[in-house]
């Protein structure tokens, strides 16, 4: 008999993922009544909020009949609408608990959450049975089913009706044997602007994940209209946005302006219809930038933006952007340095060749190496820490472009007197092109990104090491 009442709780497995829930159900001398899918509900109770695109049903007239044992490329929540079943399920996913086995009892005041690449199977115990299923994901030939047999010895799955007995299709009969599958990998994580600065240090960063996918611009154009058939899509878990147009002052210009909001806007607006139709988190680099740097104290996340220039409009028009998609990181940056060239080998460079570099004294920050950067992408979606936006520079004392400028000719046996210290009004009056406005403050709290467990490096010791390795 149905157990009335029941309050909406989950039951964790033996699997990683897949849950147990138990339902309320109302039920009086008419029937019974639930509420087989409540998403503000079952998503506050720890429910993954797996957005589902298709309600099934399966009807079984025969007690005995035996389904499975499948994983297919979605989740599923199942629910029981009349009688019972025995369900039994198996993780094919690549891991640790590869073959791991869970059982239960399912009837209507019983459901379960099945996360993508767990095998699924049911035997119904009396006739008639009918359950429904609700998937996040539409059928498609192109994507990739696995199959178990469901008389496996090495699995061992308890069935209460002997498989000699029961209803099976002739091809549930016949599929392989758990040491015959290949793991299940999971869902790709794609990184775009996989040649820039930031792009190189994720390859590092994710060297050893076959999982990961690097795509430059040759390879995927995010401006182009077919963007949304450019890959399945529904592969993929993790999008890194790691393009960008970062010329501030190129976009002061005509050309630059439309490049930059391409680039910035336009394409990122893609990326974030892509991820919410897929269920994707997407991953956004942004920029100190977004403040006008008035602000006489480090910038939190939840500051109001005012960007000066047209790139720190793009860019916080961007962030606006990215906050729309249910599953993201925003990682706002700031004086960002890594492979090729950038202030610290340019003023590397000048030391080395005798010249004497005029450096702005009056805008302030911390420097961001993109090895950290990588480090902390890489830290939020391993530890799953909580959506949303995140401050990331090196630690350490807020200095000025010409303080660094002083320590890279320390460090390079130079002497720092070299360097004559000017304001930005004195180093640009006598320029020829169009000049960005920069923000004097571009100090950036870290307090929220070291409250998920994750500890920036301090400016100068990740700057001593970068002098010593750019050194040739």
């Amino acid at each position: 008999m149905t157990e009335y009442g029941k309050p909406l709780q989950p039951t964790p497995t033996a699997i990683p993922g897949l849950t147990l829930w138990d339902l309320p159900v109302h039920g009086d001398n008419r029937g019974w009544f639930k509420e087989n899918w409540q998403r503000d509900k079952m998503v506050a109770a720890g429910l993954p909020d797996f957005a589902p695109v298709q309600n099934n049903i399966s009807f079984n007239d025969a007690e005995g009949t035996t389904r499975g044992i499948h994983a297919e490329p979605w989740d599923k929540w199942i629910s029981v609408a009349s009688g019972r079943v025995f369900g039994a399920w198996v993780d094919l996913r690549a891991g640790p608990t590869f073959g791991a086995v869970a059982t239960a009892e399912l009837d209507p005041s019983r459901a379960v959450f099945v996360p993508r690449g767990v095998g699924n199977a049911f035997q119904t115990l009396e006739p008639h049975t009918a359950y429904a299923y609700l998937v996040n994901d539409h059928y498609s030939p192109d994507a990739t089913y696995t199959f178990l047999n469901l008389a496996d010895d090495t699995v061992a799955i308890p069935w209460p009706i002997p498989l000699a007995d029961a209803e099976l299709s002739a091809k549930d009969r016949h599929h392989p044997r758990l040491a015959d599958l290949t793991p299940i990998p999971p869902r790709t994580t794609l990184i775009l602007g996989a040649n820039g600065q930031l792009g190189h240090a994720l390859r590092e960063a994710y060297a050893d994940q076959p999982s990961v996918e690097f795509a430059d611009r040759t390879q995927i154009d995010l401006c182009a209209p077919d963007l949304d058939t450019a890959r399945r899509w529904q592969d993929y878990d993790t999008i890194v946005n790691a393009a960008a147009f970062t010329a501030v002052d190129a976009a002061e210009t005509p050309t630059g302006r439309t490049a930059a909001w391409t680039t910035n806007v336009t394409a990122v607006a893609a990326l974030a219809r892509i991820a919410t139709t897929h269920g994707i988190t997407l991953v956004h680099v942004s920029s100190d930038y977004v403040f006008d740097g008035a602000s006489e104290r480090p910038y939190r996340e939840d500051d109001p933006v005012s960007p000066l220039g047209v790139y720190g409009q793009t860019k916080a028009a961007g962030d606006l952007i990215v906050t729309t998609v249910p599953r993201h990181y925003i990682l706002r940056t700031s004086w960002v340095i890594g492979d090729g060239t950038n202030f610290v080998r340019t003023m590397a460079s000048l030391a080395q060749r005798g010249i004497n570099p005029t450096v702005v004294d009056d805008q302030h920050g911390r420097l961001t190496f993109t090895t950290d950067l990588a480090r902390a992408i890489r830290h939020l979606l391993d530890h799953h820490s909580p959506y949303g936006t995140y401050n990331l520079t090196g630690t350490g004392p807020v200095t000025s472009w010409a303080d660094i400028a002083t320590r890279v000719f320390t460090l390079t046996g130079h002497d720092p007197h070299r360097i004559t210290k000017v304001t930005t009004a004195q180093y640009f009056a006598n320029a020829t092109h169009a000049i960005a406005p920069r923000p004097p403050n571009s100090s950036l709290d870290l307090a929220k990104i070291e409250s998920v467990g994750f500890t920036p490096d301090h400016v100068d010791v990740t700057l001593t090491a970068y002098v010593k390795a750019a050194l040739p």
